[in-house]
């Protein structure tokens, strides 16, 4: 597998991060998480290495560019600068544009969008000595497919894809590596905590497309810091129907629309 790197995984408290650092740490890695609550931050750490040799943990608002950069002044003080940046980092409801007061646009864009770019840009200045570095950016595929009822979430999709894409053609002419990862339903606290994302799938991605488990989530994503793959979408179902959207999209949208959330008039 190559030698060992130094992973920081940004929202590795929970979910898919947390599967992701498992992963890593089991592969000999030294892994880094960052998220805001440091009770869930000393749980997962114990959880994923008792001996705390291969794993430490930053309580970090990220969506606070003052925290991420104190932050990171910490972790390379500490621990040097980071080979991988994993921004799994990212909530937000799935609210009706009748439903979302104005607010919610700022929470959505906040995280994961703007402590994507913060993370990324924070660790870039640091690795510019090293001159190589290599960023992750865990996406949902409601980037690719705008759904009913879930406006803020879905536009803030959007932006980590376009932000990636960004990165990748600035950067395609260095040492630096972008990838980007989006993925289909995980069954991962996230849908526990927001009940109504969950009822608000369309019923025809729920059909067609396999939830996946937060470890083949984690083990997902891990994988990408070898194979450094640009774009990865997964489960593979999720491709099909991403190329149906592209070359037929009034039937997608139809089939989204009928499936989906019905706004209330």
């Amino acid at each position: 597998m190559g030698m060992s790197k130094l992973i920081l995984i940004t929202g590795g408290s929970s979910g898919i991060g947390k599967a992701a650092a498992k992963h890593l740490v089991n592969e000999g890695h030294k892994v880094i998480i960052q998220a805001r609550n440091k009770e869930k931050l000393v749980k997962a750490a114990n959880e994923i290495d008792p001996t705390g040799k291969s794993i430490s943990y930053y309580s970090t608002d990220l969506s606070d560019l003052i925290s991420v950069k104190s932050s990171a002044i910490e972790i390379v003080n500490e621990h040097g600068v980071p080979d991988v940046i994993i921004n799994s980092a990212g909530a937000g409801e799935w609210l009706s544009f009748k439903e979302a007061t104005a607010e919610h646009f700022i929470d959505t864009i906040n995280s994961p969008y703007l402590a994507t770019a913060y993370t990324c840009k924070v660790f870039f200045d640091k690795m510019q000595k090293r001159n190589d570095g290599h960023f992750i950016i865990v996406n949902s595929v409601a980037s690719y497919v705008p759904i009913p009822g879930a406006v803020g979430y879905s536009s803030a999709r959007s932006a980590m894809l376009g932000l990636a894409k960004s990165l990748q053609a600035d950067l395609h002419d260095s040492n630096f590596d972008v990838s980007i990862i989006s993925l289909g339903k995980v069954a991962s606290p996230y849908f526990s905590n927001n009940p109504i994302s969950e009822e608000r799938i369309p019923k025809a991605v729920s059909w067609l497309v396999p939830t996946m488990s937060e470890s083949e989530a984690g083990i997902a994503v891990a994988s990408i810091v070898y194979s450094k793959q640009q774009t990865v979408i997964k489960p593979n179902m999720m491709n099909f129907l991403i190329f149906l959207n592209r070359f037929m999209p009034r039937v997608f949208q139809w089939l989204m629309r009928r499936t989906g959330y019905k706004s209330e008039s």
